[in-house]
């Protein structure tokens, strides 16, 4: 009991910690050159949106619900999935957060110009640059839901948010490390995750590599659980998941712009048997 008023203490203490967190910031922080650079194929963005783009094109990556779980303020993550599902359920803990989302969603509003990265996918997919209008309405056409979520509990979701069995396919980029006030809570949490998709259904798992901390604002520091390939792996083991890919990207020196201590970024991708 004691050990659970710690961890309950621990995850109201990172709670705490974003109250003061500022979506233009962040965004301005992490996902503008060099770390958003198209130019560049050593570049961060360029190469998380290659891994995805690569994953959704794989067999069976289709069906009825694709779930961002901790979507943040980036659009990113769901651009290649969208042409896949039915249906896209965004995510996050903040209001702040969700409601950048939906400036975007429902206003074509928000602190960052998404265009760049939608004419990037368009051109990962073999389209032309100019298809990025199409994908922006497709994708705005998809979203069903911009919803709160706390990963720490057992039913991370609202009741009644997925279907019963379950969503068909998660993606999650740079949530649960990022929340999460240790190793123990972070593994946890991807079984919470577990809890939300359906018997064969995929998981897309994106996080930071030996990071403590990252700027949330100006001067807010939020501490990060520093992870290394072996524990990612664990973790997903542990969860009931079964891992069937592990791509690592490490940062080149001019990608350290002292917005964090990140030393390299994971992609996963994982089977709920």
């Amino acid at each position: 009991m004691e050990g659970e008023d710690r961890g309950e203490k621990a995850v109201a203490a990172m709670e705490a910690c974003y109250q003061g967190f500022d979506p233009a910031a962040y965004l301005q922080y992490n996902y503008t050159p060099p770390r958003a650079d198209f130019t560049r194929s050593d570049s961060i963005v360029p190469w998380k949106l290659k891994c995805l783009h690569e994953a959704f094109s794989e067999d069976g990556m289709k069906g009825e619900v694709l779930v961002d779980v901790g979507s943040g303020p980036t659009l990113y993550q769901v651009m290649s999935g969208c042409e896949h599902f039915d249906r896209v359920v965004l995510s996050d803990f903040l209001e702040v957060n969700r409601t950048e989302l939906r400036s975007w969603l429902q206003d074509g509003k928000s602190s960052l110009d998404w265009t760049p990265y939608l004419k990037f996918v368009c051109q990962l997919e073999g389209r032309s640059p100019s298809a990025w209008t199409e994908k922006a309405k497709r994708l705005r056409s998809v979203v069903t839901d911009v919803l709160p979520i706390n990963v720490h509990q057992p039913c991370p979701l609202p009741s009644g948010s997925l279907p019963s069995t379950g969503a068909d396919c998660l993606v999650s980029s740079f949530c649960l490390e990022s929340v999460s006030p240790d190793l123990s809570s972070f593994t946890q949490a991807l079984g919470h995750l577990s809890g939300l998709l359906r018997s064969g259904g995929h998981l897309l798992l994106i996080g930071a590599l030996g990071e403590s901390f990252y700027l949330g604002a100006p001067g807010l520091r939020i501490p990060v659980v520093p992870l290394d390939e072996a524990q990612v792996c664990s973790s997903l083991r542990a969860s009931g998941f079964h891992l069937l890919q592990l791509s690592v990207y490490h940062l080149p020196p001019d990608m350290r712009v002292g917005v964090d201590d990140v030393t390299g970024v994971f992609f996963a991708k994982a089977r709920k048997p």
